[in-house]
């Protein structure tokens, strides 16, 4: 399968997380370290689509991102992040030549918890990663074609169309998170980060199976954010 690849490679950005913690506790144990924790908040913009198998042609469906943040550093350069986020996903179909538009997006309350790696002081380059479990909310459908009547349009005899109609199977999504930031302090409490993640959804989104019409549809989105930090402790 194509996106095994995928798999293999955010195991071996965790992989390296994980073998990256012992040097960073190994740095801070040369100096006494207080353990910090902060609050905070962020927003931005989300590039999903799904990987379906059969492959369907498809763009990049832009949907919004926006959440509140927990962060504990207990180390020097090592902490650990949890976010409670609401979260728009889905997929956007291409057309070539015909004046068709299909997408669809399903909104999802999110809970990741990542791994925090971060060098520099008042500048601060920082990595996440970790597992994420999101809660489906509502979808929505928009189409500017009867979706119950592709099968004697022309148009469509040789595209994909059974996920028209399928409801997103899954309740309850799960996957793995990774990304890269930057973060900048204002003052020893307030500080501003900007943050760039990668989604791969281990759940099939639609119904999907080997005896299934469609047998695989995972969620896969890019996501671009702002945020605040305020220290509490």
């Amino acid at each position: 399968m194509r996106f095994g690849r995928i798999l293999k490679a955010m195991a071996l950005a965790v992989g390296i997380i994980a073998a990256a913690m012992p040097y960073a506790c190994e740095a801070s144990a040369q100096t006494h370290y207080r353990p910090r924790v902060f609050v905070g908040a962020h927003g931005g913009a989300d590039f999903s689509r799904i990987a379906f198998t059969p492959s369907v042609e498809q763009t990049f469906l832009v949907g919004g991102n926006a959440g509140i943040n927990f962060r504990y550093i207990e180390e020097n350069h090592f902490g650990f992040i949890v976010e409670l986020n609401w979260e728009q996903r889905g997929w956007k179909e291409s057309f070539d030549e015909v004046p068709y538009s299909y997408s669809r997006t399903v909104n999802y309350l999110q809970l990741p918890f990542l791994a925090h790696i971060y060098f520099g002081r008042r500048g601060k380059f920082f990595i996440n990663a970790g597992p994420s479990v999101s809660l489906r909310l509502s979808e929505s459908t928009n189409a500017n074609f009867d979706t119950a009547t592709v099968g004697s349009n022309p148009d469509f005899d040789n595209r994909i169309t059974y996920q028209y109609g399928l409801p997103v199977h899954q309740k309850v999504d799960y996957g793995i998170s990774g990304g890269i930031g930057g973060e900048f302090s204002i003052n020893p409490r307030n500080s501003i980060y900007v943050d760039a993640r990668f989604y791969f959804g281990l759940a099939d989104v639609l119904k999907s199976g080997r005896t299934e019409p469609i047998r695989g549809s995972n969620a896969m989105t890019i996501s671009a954010s702002i945020g605040y930090w305020f220290r509490i402790k």
